[in-house]
């Protein structure tokens, strides 16, 4: 992997903070700096979302994550490998002759004219110590809503359900399903110098330019007692990276009900289910019906690299497994990415969400409020509310060439597994 750094536009720089002053990581311009600087480097030019330095017995492996994917991008040479994890370590302000126990950290770094940072895991292991950087852009906590992948009718509804002045919304999905990323579009919708808006989160992602007080999850510094010391600091929005336990649900809903407006996550496989989930954290069902204004679930699936998209016909079983009828799809054009170098030959490029959406109505509260099964309450969003499931909206991106089957079926078989699955509508099985 090795490759001198440039000099010049696309200069890069390790950034060391000490007694939070941040000057240069300085040293000379060794195998080890140049191979550290490199393969930060090309993680940044291929857009990848973390690096994973992985010893193995004879190499140190490289990985990057790329659109969700692992891709194996070279290996580093063993004897290089104490030193590139030295500088790596001293960085994030690690102990660099700690390798018995976990570390975590945070580097901060520049390229060209961007400043960007990553979060640091060390684990030691078999062969020796793995360590893996999640990168964070700052360009992450300016995401737009509309460039998330909503439909107009799914846009509309959220954009009016984080306007209210209190209440629970919510976002689902498992992890790498996008949730933080709804959760910061949602937050630069509203008005941060009139309200008084503070987060918690586990870990700070992103940092919020101006107006906003994040507070960063420790040992002692746990969800529920941040969430308390919250309501003692006159907050109008609590953004609460993840309801983890029934302490931090009980609080949201008690800060929801005395007039604050709650914006936090579940893990949960479909909005739906949401519900079900809040009752089994020990949620009462009448104040869950007084408090929550939305549950919205997502996913992320892989989009088609506009350079190498070329149409194609899908398999009969391709399109059976996510509910369409072959039958039916009949001179309907499925596109694919043939694979190329700006894509690293994989056909994707790029991500986008797939969204359902359940908002509260007095229907609503009411079956929540008399214990009504996730059946029913499924039954009356289809009938009532017209909810298209994920399923659905990965339907209409495989149909507007953004996507293809496969990848909507990777995306939602846990949905599709559930018991949930509409009787599919529009050239379904039925």
């Amino acid at each position: 992997m090795t490759q001198v750094a440039p000099r010049g536009p696309l200069a890069f720089r390790l950034i060391m903070r000490e007694d939070g002053i941040a000057r240069e990581l300085g040293g000379e311009l060794t195998q080890a700096v140049s191979e550290t600087d490199f393969l930060l480097r090309k993680a940044l030019d291929l857009g990848a979302s973390d690096i994973h330095l992985q010893p193995e017995r004879n190499r140190m492996l490289v990985r990057y994550r790329i659109d969700g994917i692992m891709h194996d991008v070279g290996q580093l040479s063993i004897d290089i490998v104490p030193n590139i994890l030295a500088r790596l370590k001293l960085a994030a302000g690690m102990h660099i002759d700690e390798r018995r126990e976990p570390q975590d950290g945070r580097i901060d770094m520049e390229y060209g004219t961007r400043k960007l940072s990553a979060r640091v895991s060390v684990l030691p292991m078999l062969n020796g110590e793995k360590m893996v950087l999640r990168i964070l852009d700052p360009v992450g906590a300016r995401v737009e809503l509309d460039k998330l992948g909503m439909p107009p009718d799914v846009l509309q509804k959220w954009s009016q359900a984080i306007q209210s002045a209190y209440g629970m919304v919510l976002v689902t999905g498992p992890t790498g399903s996008g949730k933080t990323s709804t959760l910061y579009a949602s937050i630069n919708k509203l008005d941060r110098t009139r309200r008084n808006i503070v987060t918690v989160e586990d870990p700070i992602e992103y940092e919020f330019a101006d107006h906003i007080t994040q507070v960063q999850v420790t040992e002692r510094m746990t969800f529920p007692r941040v969430m308390r010391a919250f309501l003692r600091q006159d907050p109008d929005v609590m953004m609460v990276g993840e309801m983890r336990d029934p302490e931090s649900l009980a609080i949201g809903i008690q800060a929801s009900l005395t007039g604050h407006l709650v914006l936090s996550s579940l893990h949960t496989n479909n909005a739906v289910e949401t519900i079900g989930r809040m009752i089994d954290m020990g949620g009462e069902p009448y104040l869950i019906a007084s408090t929550l204004q939305a549950v919205m679930a997502q996913r992320l699936v892989r989009t088609i690299c506009l350079n190498c998209k070329q149409p194609y016909q899908p398999p009969r079983d391709e399109l059976i497994e996510i509910g369409l009828n072959p039958d039916a799809m009949q001179g309907k054009t499925f596109y694919k990415g043939a694979g190329c170098e700006q894509c690293r030959k994989t056909g994707y490029r790029g991500r986008i969400g797939i969204f359902e959406i359940l908002v509260s109505t007095p229907e609503l509260r009411e079956m929540i409020a008399r214990r009504a099964t996730i059946g029913e309450i499924y039954e009356y969003a289809r009938k009532k509310q017209q909810m298209r499931t994920m399923l659905e909206d990965g339907h209409q991106k495989i149909f507007a060439g953004l996507t293809t089957p496969r990848e909507v079926f990777t995306a939602v078989y846990s949905t599709m597994t559930s018991g949930l699955t509409p009787g599919m509508e529009n050239g379904g099985l039925g």
